[in-house]
C-alpha cells in the first residue's frame, strides 16, 4: 500500500494540521510529525524552536514503549526506514512517528498530581480544583493527597478548552456512542490515573516531578481504547526539578512554562520570543530528556 505513496515526487499535504503536530493521511496507518513550532495560551508563536520536534517525538516514543502494558497506543515506528520515501527529507528527520489510524475520543484527559497553574488559582478562590474539593490548607506547588482527574474539551486552534466534568464526558460519549459512554469514559479515566502513576513514580526516580500532563485517547478499529497523540512531553506536562522542590511558591520547570512566564512578563512581544528566550527553551526540553530517558540525543 505505501508504493503509491513513496513514489509521488509531488509535495504532500497535511490531512490535520494541529498547534505542533501535522499528520499524513498513508492510507490505513498515518504519519504524525512533531514540527518545531509552539504555542501558549493557545496561540502558536511567530518562532520556532530548533530541534524541539525531535525530542517530543523521541520522548513520547520512550514513554509509549515503558507504558504499554497498561494500555495499547498508537505507535508503529519512528525509524526512517520504516517511513515512505517522501518522509526521509532532511526536512522530516527525527520528526516522524508511524501510527495506527484511530477514531479520536475529544476529551483531553488532564490528571493533576500538584496544585499549580490555573488549579492554585481556583483554589484560592473556593477551595476547589475543577470543581473538586481539595483539603484546607495546601500551598501552591503542594503534591496532592491523590492526583485528580479533570478532562476539558478538545477545542479548535486559537479557542480555549473547557473544563468538563466526568459525568460530562460521560455523556458526550454517549451521544457519540450510544450503549458505550460509559465504559469509555471510564476507560480513559482510569487508564489517564494509571499512566500518571506509573510515569511520575518513575521520573521521581531520575530527579524530576511530573506535576500534572494530560492524555488523549482513540478508538482502534474494533472499538477498542488505544492511547494517541503524545505522551508525557514538555509540551503537554509541567516538568519540576525534585532537587531543591519546596512547596509554597512557584518551582523551576523543564518544559515551557519558561516561555508562558516570559510572555506574561512581555505583553507587548506580539507574540514573538527573543533568541536567548528560544536557546533556554531547548535547552530545558533537552535536559529533560536526558535525564528521564538517559541518553543524549543523537
Amino acid at each position: 500500500m505505501m508504493d503509491s505513496y513513496q513514489d509521488k515526487p509531488t509535495e504532500m499535504k497535511p490531512s490535520q494540521q494541529g498547534k505542533v503536530r501535522e499528520v499524513y493521511d498513508i492510507g490505513d496507518q498515518i504519519i504524525m510529525v512533531a514540527t518545531d513550532r509552539i504555542s501558549a495560551f493557545d496561540v502558536i508563536l511567530k518562532n520556532e524552536v530548533k530541534g524541539k520536534g525531535i525530542i517530543l517525538t523521541r520522548m513520547s516514543e520512550f514513554w509509549f514503549n515503558l507504558t504499554a502494558d497498561i494500555i495499547p497506543n498508537h505507535m508503529i515506528s519512528i525509524d526512517v526506514d520504516d517511513m515512505p520515501d517522501y518522509f526521509k527529507q532532511d526536512r522530516y528527520k527525527g520528526r516522524c512517528m508511524k501510527c495506527r489510524k484511530l477514531t479520536m475520543l475529544p476529551v483531553e484527559c488532564i490528571v493533576r498530581g500538584y496544585i499549580t497553574g490555573t488549579g492554585w488559582k481556583s483554589y484560592q478562590k473556593d477551595g476547589t480544583v475543577c470543581g473538586i474539593r481539595l483539603p484546607d490548607g495546601l500551598v501552591e506547588s503542594d503534591k496532592l493527597p491523590e492526583p485528580i482527574y479533570t478532562p476539558t474539551t478538545k477545542a479548535d486552534i486559537g479557542l480555549h478548552d473547557e473544563h468538563m466534568t466526568y459525568q460530562d464526558t460521560v455523556d458526550l460519549l454517549e451521544k457519540l456512542y450510544p450503549g458505550k459512554g460509559e465504559g469509555y469514559a471510564s476507560r480513559i479515566k482510569e487508564a489517564t490515573l494509571e499512566l500518571y502513576k506509573r510515569c511520575a513514580d518513575y521520573a521521581l526516580d531520575k530527579g524530576i516531578i511530573i506535576a500534572d500532563t494530560k492524555f488523549e485517547f482513540g478508538l482502534d478499529e474494533n472499538g477498542e481504547v488505544v492511547l494517541a497523540d503524545e505522551m508525557l512531553t514538555p509540551d503537554s506536562s509541567r516538568f519540576w526539578p525534585k532537587e531543591g522542590y519546596e512547596p509554597g511558591h512557584s518551582q523551576p520547570s523543564y518544559d515551557k512554562q519558561y516561555v508562558r512566564d516570559w510572555l506574561t512578563d512581555h505583553k507587548d512581544s506580539n507574540d514573538s520570543l527573543p533568541d536567548d528566550v528560544i536557546e533556554r527553551t531547548i535547552e530545558k526540553y533537552e535536559e529533560a530528556f536526558l535525564l528521564l530517558t538517559g541518553k543524549a540525543l543523537s
